[in-house]
C-alpha cells in the first residue's frame, strides 16, 4: 500500500513539473516563456507584417529592450494573450492603462484623449510622446523623449507642424513663439530648470484654458508660474491685482497679460511688452487708458495719455531709457492701491519713491501729481492749470487771429498794387476754364480733407471735421463734383475751337525732353541758355497730362469702393480691396504733387511774387508771358505785325491769338493756371 502511495505522488509531481518545465517535444507554454525565446523570432530584421498595405517592422532589439523602462518585464507580462509559441494569430494591442492606471485616468481627461474621441487620428497617444514601447527610456535618461531637455522638441513634433494641427483649431505658432522665448532660449543653452511645455501644461492631464481645472485657466496660472517664481507669485498674490483675483475679478491681469503667453521675453528685449518703454504704450495702457474700467470699478481711465503728455511720458517718447516709467512708481509686482501704508505711491513714500531718480526730493517736490487731467483733476495744481488752460486758449485765438487780419490787411493792399502795377493784357484762362479750374479746386480741396479725415479720424483733421457722416457724404459730393467737372472738360476739348487747338498744343512734343534737360542744365549752373517754350512748356504739359491720369484713376477707384457691392457681382473681394489700396496712395501722391508742383508755379515761383492771378481774372503781365512762352509770343508779335500791316481792319496780335481783352475765348484747355 505505501508503494502504491509513493508510486502516484511520484507520478502526479513529474506531471506537474512537466507541465511547468514544458517537457517533451510540444510547443512552449505561456509559463515557461522567456524573453529569449520571443526575441529569437523577433530580432529577425526581416521580420514585418503589413499594415494599411504596407510592410511594418517587427524587430526588436535585445540591447534596446533591455536598456529600456520595461527591460525588467517579461514579453508576456504585457502580451497576456500569447499562450504558446509560436503564436497563432497576432497578439491584442497593449493597453498602457493596465499598469499606469494613473496616468491613463489623468490623459482620458485631458486634450489628446477628447480629441481621439471626436474621431481627430492625428490626435497623440502614449506612443507618439514615450516613444516605441519597447524602446521606452525614463525620463531621467537623457535620451528619453520626454526628458526635461527634449521636451519641447517631442511636443514640436505635433504641435511645430502646421499642417498636423490644421483642423484642430489650434495653431502651431505657440511653437515658434516658445523657441523664441526666455524660456526656450535657456531650455536650448542647457538650463534644467527653464520651464517646458509640461510645467505650464501639465504632464498627461492636459486641459484647455477654458477648464477651470487647467493649470493654465485665468484664476490659476499665477500658481502655474509660481511653481518656478515663488517669490515674484507671492508678490503678486498681495498686490492690487492679486487680491483682486483671489475676489473672483476675472477682469484682473495675470501674468500671462503683461509678459504674453508663449512668447515671453526679458525686460531688457526692446521687442518685449515688459520692456521700460512699452508699458505706458501697449502693457498697463490694454487696462488703464480706458473707461471700462472706472464704469466697472471706480478705477480712473486716461492713466497711459496722461503719462504720456507728461515730462516722463514725452522723454519717453524720444527714446529715454531711464525716464521713470509705471513700473518705476508703482512697483512690478507689488503693486497697492496709493492708500496703502507699504504702496510705493502712498503719501509717506512718494518722497522716497521720486528719490530713486531725484535724490534730494522733498515734501514740496511731490506736490502734484504726475497723471495730470486738467478737465477732471480736484487738486489745486490741476485747478489752477484748468484757469490757465481756460484764459490762455482765447488769448491765444485774439491775438493771432488780430495778427492774421493786421498782416492780411497789409498784404492783400500790397498784392492788389502789384497786381495794378503790371501790365496785364494777356488772357490766359477763359471764364469757362476758370469756372473748370473753380470747380477742380474746390472739389480737391474737399476730397483731400474729408479723405484724409475718414482714413485718420483720431487725428487733428478727424476732430476739427467731428462728424462722420459730415466726412462720408461731404466727400462723395466732392467726387461727383470733380466727375462732372472731367466730363464738361472733355465735351469742351471734343466741341469747341479753343478747345482742339489747346489739346493740340498741349500734346507731348520730342522738344520736351530736350527742353527738361536745357532748363535743369541753365538752373543749375551747367548751361548759359535757357530754353524757349511755346504756348506750354513741358511742366504744363506733365501736370495736365498727370491730372487726368488721376482724375481717372481716383475715378474708378472710389466708384468701386462707393458702389462694391455691385462690383462683387463680377469681381472678387481682393479685388475692391486692391483699388482701396489705389485710391489711398494715389490721393498722398495727388495731394503732394499739388503742394510741390502747382503751389511752385502759381505762388512761390518769385516771378509770379505775390501771387499768379490768373486763375481769378485769366491775365497774366505780358512781361511773364514773354519770359515764360517766347516761342508762342513771338508767333503772336510776328502774327499781329503781319495782320496790322493789312490796314485799320486788321485785328491785334491777342485776338488774332484768339485771346480777347474780354476774356471770352482762349485756346487753353488746362484747367490749372500757369
Amino acid at each position: 500500500m505505501k508503494r502504491c502511495v509513493l508510486f502516484l505522488a511520484v507520478f502526479i509531481f513529474s506531471v506537474f513539473w512537466a507541465n511547468q518545465l514544458g517537457a517533451g517535444s510540444g510547443p512552449a507554454h505561456a509559463q515557461n516563456l522567456a524573453n529569449s525565446d520571443c526575441l529569437a523570432c523577433h530580432n529577425n530584421p526581416n521580420l514585418t507584417k503589413q499594415v494599411d498595405g504596407k510592410p511594418a517592422s517587427l524587430q526588436i532589439q535585445p540591447d534596446h529592450f533591455r536598456g529600456s523602462a520595461h527591460g525588467s518585464l517579461n514579453c508576456v507580462s504585457c502580451h497576456s494573450d500569447v499562450k504558446a509559441l509560436p503564436h497563432g494569430a497576432p497578439p491584442a494591442k497593449v493597453s498602457c492603462s493596465e499598469c499606469h492606471k494613473d496616468a491613463s485616468a489623468a490623459y482620458n481627461q485631458g486634450l489628446h484623449a477628447q480629441a481621439l474621441q471626436n474621431g481627430n487620428p492625428k490626435a497623440a497617444t502614449c506612443g507618439d510622446c514615450h516613444g516605441n514601447a519597447h524602446e521606452i527610456l525614463r525620463s531621467s535618461d537623457p535620451r528619453s523623449n520626454v526628458n526635461h531637455a527634449n521636451i519641447a522638441q517631442t511636443c514640436g513634433v505635433c504641435h511645430g507642424q502646421k499642417f498636423v494641427m490644421e483642423g484642430s483649431g489650434i495653431s502651431s505658432r505657440p511653437f515658434f513663439s516658445y523657441e523664441e522665448s526666455v524660456h526656450g532660449r535657456a531650455v536650448a543653452s542647457g538650463n534644467p530648470k527653464a520651464a517646458v511645455c509640461t510645467d505650464c501644461h501639465g504632464n498627461h492631464d492636459i486641459r484647455p484654458p477654458s477648464d477651470s481645472q487647467s493649470s493654465i485657466f485665468r484664476v490659476n496660472i499665477p500658481q502655474t508660474c509660481g511653481q518656478c517664481h515663488k517669490a515674484i507669485a507671492d508678490e503678486f498674490n498681495q498686490s492690487v491685482h492679486g487680491q483682486a483675483l483671489a475676489r473672483g475679478n476675472g477682469q484682473t491681469p495675470v501674468c500671462t497679460d503683461c509678459h504674453g503667453i508663449h512668447l515671453i521675453k526679458s525686460h531688457t528685449d526692446p521687442s518685449s511688452s515688459v520692456a521700460s518703454q512699452a508699458l505706458a504704450k501697449t502693457t498697463c495702457a490694454q487696462c488703464h487708458e480706458g473707461m471700462k474700467l472706472a464704469q466697472e470699478f471706480d478705477v480712473p481711465g486716461k492713466r497711459a495719455s496722461s503719462y504720456m503728455d507728461s515730462y516722463h511720458g514725452l522723454a519717453s517718447k524720444m527714446g529715454s531709457s531711464v525716464v521713470a516709467n509705471c513700473a518705476s512708481c508703482h512697483g512690478i509686482h507689488n503693486i497697492l492701491p496709493s492708500t496703502d501704508a507699504k504702496s510705493m505711491i502712498n503719501r509717506q513714500n512718494l518722497a522716497q519713491t521720486c528719490g530713486k531718480c531725484h535724490p534730494g526730493a522733498s515734501e514740496n517736490f511731490i506736490l502734484g501729481k504726475v497723471h495730470l487731467d486738467v478737465v477732471s483733476s480736484p487738486d489745486i495744481g490741476s485747478t489752477a492749470t484748468r484757469w490757465v488752460r481756460w484764459i490762455y486758449l482765447p488769448l491765444i485765438g485774439l491775438v493771432i487771429g488780430g495778427m492774421l487780419v493786421h498782416n492780411g490787411l497789409i498784404w492783400g493792399k500790397k498784392a492788389l498794387a502789384i497786381r495794378r502795377a503790371q501790365n496785364r493784357d494777356i488772357v490766359r484762362l477763359t471764364r469757362r476754364l476758370r469756372l473748370q479750374h473753380a470747380l477742380l479746386l474746390t472739389s480737391f480741396t474737399v476730397l483731400v480733407l474729408t479723405g484724409f479725415a475718414l482714413k485718420y479720424p483720431g487725428s487733428w483733421l478727424g476732430a476739427v471735421l467731428a462728424s462722420e457722416a459730415i466726412r462720408r457724404v461731404g466727400h462723395r459730393i466732392a467726387a461727383v463734383v470733380m466727375l462732372v467737372a472731367g466730363a464738361y472738360h472733355v465735351a469742351y476739348l471734343m466741341f469747341t475751337k479753343e478747345g482742339r487747338e489747346g489739346f493740340r498744343d498741349l500734346l507731348p512734343r520730342r522738344k520736351d525732353l530736350s527742353d527738361v534737360w536745357r532748363n535743369l542744365a541753365y538752373y543749375g549752373g551747367l548751361g548759359s541758355t535757357k530754353p524757349e517754350f511755346g504756348r506750354f512748356g513741358y511742366a504744363e504739359k506733365a501736370e495736365y497730362w498727370a491730372l487726368v491720369w488721376g482724375t481717372l484713376i481716383m475715378g474708378l477707384t472710389g466708384l468701386m469702393i462707393w458702389f462694391k457691392l455691385g462690383w462683387f457681382a463680377f469681381l472678387p473681394r481682393w479685388f475692391v480691396d486692391i483699388a482701396g489700396a489705389i485710391h489711398f496712395y494715389e490721393a498722398i501722391l495727388a495731394t503732394l504733387a499739388i503742394v510741390v508742383w502747382h503751389l511752385y508755379q502759381v505762388i512761390f515761383d518769385p516771378d509770379v511774387y505775390p501771387l499768379n492771378w490768373a486763375f481769378w481774372d485769366g491775365r497774366i503781365s505780358t512781361e511773364l508771358y514773354k519770359e515764360e512762352h517766347g516761342l508762342d509770343y513771338r508767333k503772336m508779335t510776328e502774327r499781329g505785325a503781319e495782320e496790322s500791316s493789312s490796314g485799320p481792319g486788321g485785328q491785334s496780335a491777342l485776338a488774332a491769338r484768339g485771346q480777347t481783352k474780354d476774356g471770352t475765348r482762349d485756346p487753353s484747355p488746362a484747367p490749372a493756371a500757369d
